[in-house]
């Protein structure tokens, strides 16, 4: 049997000083990430007029790229950590973001033909940039291992900041423009490093051996794969479509702040929860009840008009409070898997790039193949156009339930075959 590793002596609980200076760098992490496959889109769209099956597949072609490289940043993740370079890494990762990001946002004048270069650039930049500083964080947190409890918590944590980040992200831009925004996730980069700083470095394992070469000898991360995808799809197409479904669906595009801090406000005050239901119920069950009470939630969102602001609201509250099973418990069930794969504090970041790609993958997905397809079934934003509504709103509402509902599906099929994923001590 591989020998499994246990969290160091220093974290037996994760004290909350240190799981607030854990959580620091994933606001800014999140701050970034929001406008990045939110606003991004619908902002070149609309201001710059750009086509929607070109910026479509701009966006896919970087993201399918930025992908492709994550398995890679993993393993260089890994060696830096043996290294003691984890943190100086992070913070060259993080410079780098800043100033791609802030790049994002004015590109130069003229056609498809100049700002859709820039934009492929910057953005590639800003996601390698975001992906290297994230799988060092994920890997920062996820090498302390530990049993579902202490795993949950780590997770939770690092998914608490998260939200903090994406409900100032939500705000913020609207308020304030994209160069005040620029600026304040510069300054929240800074406290975010300075945070990790204070938190103890994890330890090599103690034990002799090198780490799985990849992780997809393992039954049970492919297994894990699968759900992770086919929810992580489910979540992506609505994230990409929002702005177009509020501005042209509900035709209330001023209230698109307001309804995403509901969403993200909701998930907040849910995350504890599904955190406290992953230890005492199991990790991978809470996580396929959070799948089907957000597919309740989400069911009657191909009802909607114009107009239909405040059932829209209530569907963003209450499909927020299912978020946190999707933030929180995936995470913790892949720390389970890396340990019982006797890889902990060797090989969290060869998982951890995969798991990255993935994420990518979903959102390459959601962005390179709904834009298009929306285009050809005859969506032109800004245009009311009633077959062309009807395609946005299945788009929206529809396909992400079947998708997660096959997400939910898989999960119990790989219950019933008795993967090992630590769930409980």
């Amino acid at each position: 049997m591989p020998a499994v590793a246990t969290a160091p002596a220093a974290l037996p609980g994760l004290p909350w000083p240190r799981g607030l200076a854990y959580a620091g760098l994933a606001v800014p992490l999140a701050f970034v990430s929001l406008p990045l496959y939110v606003n991004l889109p619908y902002h070149y769209a609309t201001a710059f007029g750009m086509p929607l099956a070109a910026l479509g597949g701009v966006v896919l072609a970087v993201r399918a790229l930025d992908a492709v490289i994550d398995p890679a940043l993993g393993r260089l993740a890994d060696g830096l950590f043996n290294r003691g370079r984890a943190w100086a890494a992070a913070a060259l990762g993080a410079l780098l973001m800043a100033l791609a990001f802030a790049a994002l946002w004015w590109p130069p004048q003229g056609g498809p033909a100049v700002v859709l270069p820039w934009l492929a650039g910057a953005l590639l930049l800003c996601t390698l940039a975001y992906s290297g500083v994230s799988i060092l964080h994920q890997s920062w947190g996820t090498r302390w291992g530990g049993g579902p409890e202490l795993r949950a918590r780590v997770a939770g944590w690092r998914e608490a900041g998260t939200l903090a980040g994406v409900l100032f992200a939500s705000a913020l831009p609207a308020l304030a423009g994209w160069g005040v925004t620029s600026a304040v996730l510069a300054g929240l980069l800074l406290l975010g490093l300075l945070g990790l700083r204070r938190v103890p470095a994890p330890q090599p394992a103690a034990e002799d051996g090198a780490a799985t070469a990849t992780p997809w000898r393992q039954p049970a991360f492919r297994r894990l794969a699968v759900v992770f995808m086919l929810n992580g799809i489910a979540t992506a197409i609505p994230a990409t479509l929002l702005p177009f479904f509020i501005a042209d669906r509900l035709q209330a595009p001023d209230l698109q702040p307001v309804l995403l801090l509901a969403y993200f406000g909701a998930a907040v005050l849910g995350l504890p929860l599904w955190v406290k239901a992953g230890a005492r119920w199991g990790l991978a069950p809470a996580w396929r009840a959070g799948m089907a009470a957000a597919v309740a939630a989400f069911a009657v969102t191909p009802l909607l008009g114009a107009g239909d602001t405040w059932a829209f609201g209530i569907v963003c509250a209450a499909s927020g409070l299912m978020l946190g099973a999707d933030l929180a418990l995936p995470g913790a069930l892949l720390t389970g898997v890396i340990q019982a794969a006797g890889d902990g504090q060797r090989g969290e970041g060869r998982y951890l790039g995969w798991w990255a790609c993935m994420t990518k993958l979903n959102l390459a997905l959601a962005a390179g193949l709904a834009l298009p397809l929306l285009a050809l079934a005859g969506y032109t934003p800004g245009q009311r156009d009633s077959t062309g509504l009807q395609a946005l709103t299945w788009a929206y509402g529809g396909l992400p339930c079947l998708l997660k509902i096959a997400a939910a599906g898989w999960l119990w099929r790989a219950e019933r075959r008795h993967i090992d994923w630590k769930e409980r001590e």
